[in-house]
């Protein structure tokens, strides 16, 4: 064994401690990142919250969100800080969907299309021309269908968390011509979300359907990856699609809602005032949100037309015709199962 000075058994000594200190630092910076940030700060009574959304800023989801959280601030006298994280900062729906049962995000505020992908009962309201007016919709949304929706996210543990948001009445834009029968549709290259509902909508109506995340959806279109795409007039205006879109065929082929789901652990981790504080906040900031957005469906009209978009009305009736021919519903049907589809009809009335 070579001769060591005592210089170097303490310098040895040092090294030691100091790779012990290294590693407990690291264990604990990983053992923070997989205990939920509420629980992480609960010792001090104070918790920060982040919620992810890929809608722009000035969408009026993202806008009623950000409203919320500064009211719940300063309610709260600063206990809970939730912060909005717009233009999918955090990343695509999908993958901070993900985050969120991880618990590496705490919130999400997205459409039930997407959580239809983990739990599929929350996508029932996107059946083609199931709502025929937003009275139908409310009556539903605040009814059995509703409760049927967060109980299906809560059983993949998620919370839902204040009332649905009005995503609203979808509507398809073309950049060289209207969609005025089932036959415009026809091998149309046609952006939709990452949900089979709605890419089997398309292919029963003879489209070709592509999934495109939203934050790429003005290049999409602007590069003619796509021919088109379909969505509720605010967000069409929000993301600026009349400087890459020429057509819009009201359509109303479909109804959707956000909502701002939760990691249960961390939900449940908040105290019992802070919840029901952060609940009647959301709850009346989604019906401000409700009313803002619908009224932002009558007045976008006139502006985009002053925008240069062309609109047209359109008889559904044809469009509903094919699909059930297609077998859209029956299969659908199927698929959702006897309990949930029973819910849906129960405010539309018989679909397929």
């Amino acid at each position: 064994m070579p001769f060591r000075t005592k210089e170097d058994r303490s310098a040895q000594s040092a090294s030691q401690h100091s790779r012990r200190d290294a590693l407990k630092l690291i264990a604990g910076v990983t053992a923070a990142t997989l205990i939920p940030s509420a629980a992480l700060a609960q010792g001090a009574g104070k918790f920060n919250l982040k919620i992810a959304i890929t809608l722009p800023e000035s969408h009026p989801t993202s806008a009623a969100l950000k409203a919320a959280c500064v009211e719940i601030t300063k309610e709260s006298n600063g206990r809970l800080i939730m912060e909005v994280y717009p233009n999918g900062q955090l990343g695509s729906d999908t993958d901070t969907l993900s985050q969120v049962r991880s618990g590496a995000i705490d919130f999400i505020c997205t459409a039930g299309s997407i959580y239809g992908n983990l739990a599929q009962a929350a996508s029932i309201n996107s059946i083609a021309f199931a709502f025929p007016d937003y009275p139908s919709v409310w009556k539903a949304m605040e009814g059995d269908l509703g409760a049927h929706i967060r109980t299906a996210l809560d059983k993949v543990n998620l919370t839902q968390v204040g009332k649905f948001f009005d995503h609203g009445f979808r509507q398809i834009t073309h950049s060289s011509k209207p969609i005025v029968t089932p036959r415009d549709l026809a091998d149309m290259k046609i952006r939709v979300p990452a949900t089979p509902l709605w890419t089997s909508m398309f292919k029963a109506l003879n489209a070709s359907p592509t999934s495109v995340p939203i934050g790429e959806l003005y290049t999409a279109l602007q590069t003619k990856v796509v021919d088109g795409q379909e969505n509720a007039l605010p967000t069409i205006d929000a993301a600026k699609l009349y400087e890459v879109q020429k057509y819009c065929s009201n359509t109303s082929h479909l109804w959707e809602y956000f909502a701002l789901v939760g990691n249960k652990r961390i939900w449940n981790a908040l105290p019992e005032d802070l919840r029901a504080l952060v609940t009647k906040v959301f709850d009346a900031n989604a019906i401000k949100q409700r009313a803002a957005h619908e009224s932002l469906n009558v007045s976008l009209e006139a502006k985009l037309k002053g925008l240069g978009m062309q609109f047209n009305r359109v008889d559904t009736k044809p469009f509903r015709e094919v699909l059930l021919k297609a077998g859209y519903y029956e299969q659908w049907q199927k698929k959702f199962g006897p309990e949930t589809w029973a819910q849906l009809e129960k405010y539309t009335g018989k679909l397929g």
